[in-house]
């Protein structure tokens, strides 16, 4: 199973503390995690193997956009910062809309990303 993990900066270390809870599971499931590239390099400091894309106002939410739309990427862990304005918005919607049209689970925040996780 790929599930895709992306963190605004305001909320990449609840990102990482999300992944450090997860971990079990993560092991256990054998779950592939992809990310966006800033997202993905605190996943890997903090000891978690990631495969980076771009990071996300150059293109990395476009490319696992893509990953969704093809059918390989099984789930979308995205903790938004409501709090803070981000120029690659339309990347992001696009991103959030190819979960709808794909039927992928997603989620926003860490909340919603636990139940996600113990769905599986």
């Amino acid at each position: 199973m790929e599930i895709a993990i992306i963190a605004h900066d305001g909320m990449k270390a609840e990102m990482v503390q999300f992944l450090n809870e997860q971990k079990s599971v993560l092991l256990q499931k054998n779950i592939e995690l992809i990310s966006t590239g800033t997202t993905g390099a605190k996943a890997e400091k903090a000891g978690f193997k990631v495969t980076k894309f771009l990071s996300g106002p150059y293109g990395g939410d476009a490319q696992i956009a893509s990953r969704v739309a093809e059918g390989k990427c099984n789930m979308v862990l995205f903790f938004r910062d409501p709090h803070e304005k981000h120029p690659h918005e339309p990347d992001i919607t696009m991103l959030l809309r190819l979960c709808d049209v794909h039927n992928v689970p997603l989620a926003t925040n860490p909340a919603t990303a636990e139940l996600l996780m113990k769905a599986i």
